[in-house]
């Protein structure tokens, strides 16, 4: 359901992302898809984005969306650790959970200038107010996570040094 100003998808660019590691697939206890969310990066690892945090219907409110949101910070900071790490939303539940994880609100001067990833909100049902601010601001709020020393962080660099004296 895309009712809150989602964007949409090309269903070729979310496989891409699940073939590349680049997501978060949540299950029920059934093998059924419970939700989803993917990364992707710009200005040359700059920054990563949190999107496409979606979740079924009838498991909303079950706590298996914080699950996914935090699945998807692990993976951003694990793999990206050198980036800050950016969401928008129009969703307080998002906000709040993006809070919970240290996402600071800010302008959306902060965040990515790539036209690529403001070039993905034209499905949104608001991207006429988003260019008619010219990208300065929508419905959306733009938040970003910069602790670029966390614990994620640390580890993931730890790691690829280990790696690099094991070759």
């Amino acid at each position: 359901m895309r009712k809150t100003g989602i964007a949409k998808r090309n269903p070729v660019y979310l496989e891409r992302k699940m073939r590349n590691g680049n997501a978060v697939i949540a299950f029920d206890d059934d093998d059924q898809v419970a939700g989803f969310s993917y990364i992707e990066t710009y200005e040359e690892e700059k920054f990563v984005v949190n999107s496409g945090l979606i979740v079924r219907t009838d498991l909303r409110s079950s706590g298996i969306g914080k699950e996914i949101k935090q699945a998807v910070f692990k993976l951003s900071r694990t793999k990206f650790p050198n980036s800050k790490v950016f969401s928008i939303t129009t969703s307080l539940a998002v906000m709040r959970m993006n809070t919970k994880l240290g996402y600071k609100p800010v302008t959306f001067s902060e965040l990515t200038q790539s036209d690529e990833f403001w070039n993905g909100c034209k499905s949104c049902k608001n991207y006429h107010i988003l260019m008619d601010n010219d990208r300065e601001r929508c419905i959306c709020t733009g938040l970003v996570y910069d602790n670029l020393d966390d614990d994620y962080a640390k580890e993931a660099r730890k790691q690829k040094n280990d790696n690099s004296d094991n070759e």
